[in-house]
């Protein structure tokens, strides 16, 4: 069945990440080291799951994290 929601949820996800990847690379063009870039898009990443969701819930959101990490969820791919 056709979720209607779900498509615009992921629609609005994939427009934010293409902000971030563009705050990224303004960031990086300004002489900031990635990491350090990386590490405070986290942090205030978190911090405002935290403040939508509670500490708890985005808890447990994390501790999923080590295992999407390793399926290379987040591994960067070639796009043709």
């Amino acid at each position: 069945m056709f979720d209607e929601d779900a498509d615009s949820d992921a629609e609005q996800r994939r427009a934010a990440l293409g902000f971030v990847n563009e705050a990224f690379a303004e960031a990086i063009i300004s002489g900031l080291e990635s990491d350090s870039f990386a590490h405070a898009a986290m942090f205030a990443a978190f911090q405002e799951l935290v403040g939508t969701y509670g500490e708890d819930a985005v808890a447990a959101y994390a501790e999923k994290l080590p295992r999407r990490i390793r399926d290379g969820e987040f591994t960067a791919t070639a796009r043709h």
